[in-house]
């Protein structure tokens, strides 16, 4: 199967009219949201005001000449905000129960309590460390079987095993420090299939040889360490 099947299909089309704003108009909705937030907060000097006032209608003018309702706009954010929390977190119910199989990059995670071995899996290397975190349902917390356990950052595998919903979050360190794992998905496995190549390797040794460098940076304060 594809990451793209992971989302709940009937959570993912919906209206959301801040899409069509251009970055200007979006940037000015913001601005009428801080310049009504000044004045609402009686704060600045009468000159002040009467400026922000000056601005807050030219701004507005600006806006209803492009034929964009400010008050209804602001009124749809919570529930704009709910529809794409939505499409970021709800599974497919359909997957919910079956085995699957599924190719991605593993993150190593502590262990459960009960000793078994604990990875992530995100569809793309440097989610979560040099990349943002993906959505919740596009991130899948895993129980490994076995011995196997990922060896490094972003690890590519190929997993097969039963995907059940069951949203967790987990705050771990990471490559870039503490970063919480939202994940909808958890996956119990039956095999792990590694699919890394020696380029693979060789970046992987090549970032170890590089953190031991500045780690010996730090320690000799910038004189070079010994390989």
């Amino acid at each position: 199967m594809d990451w793209a099947d992971l989302p709940d299909p009937s959570a993912q089309v919906f209206e959301d009219p801040y899409r069509d704003l251009s970055p200007e108009q979006f940037d000015d909705i913001l601005y009428v949201v801080r310049l009504r937030g000044r004045l609402q907060e009686n704060g600045g000097s009468a000159v002040e005001r009467q400026k922000w006032q000056a601005l807050l209608t030219e701004t507005e003018a600006a806006l209803v000449a492009d034929e964009i309702d400010v008050d209804w706009l602001l009124g749809q954010r919570e529930i704009v905000t709910e529809r794409r929390r939505k499409a970021g977190t709800n599974g497919n119910p359909q997957l919910d129960g079956q085995t699957i199989t599924l190719a991605g990059f593993a993150i190593p995670a502590p262990s459960d309590p009960d000793g078994r071995p604990v990875a992530y899996l995100v569809p793309e290397r440097g989610m979560c460390s040099h990349m943002p975190p993906p959505p919740p349902n596009q991130m899948i917390r895993v129980r490994l079987k076995g011995d196997w356990a990922p060896s490094y950052f972003h690890e590519p595998v190929r997993l097969t095993g039963t995907l059940t919903i069951d949203p967790s979050v987990q705050n771990m360190m990471v490559v870039d420090g503490l970063m919480p794992m939202n994940a909808t998905f958890q996956l119990e496995t039956e095999r792990v299939e590694t699919l890394e190549t020696e380029a693979d390797r060789l970046e992987w040794k090549q970032r170890v040889a590089d953190r031991i460098r500045a780690a010996g940076n730090r320690k000799t304060g910038g004189a070079r360490a010994s390989e």
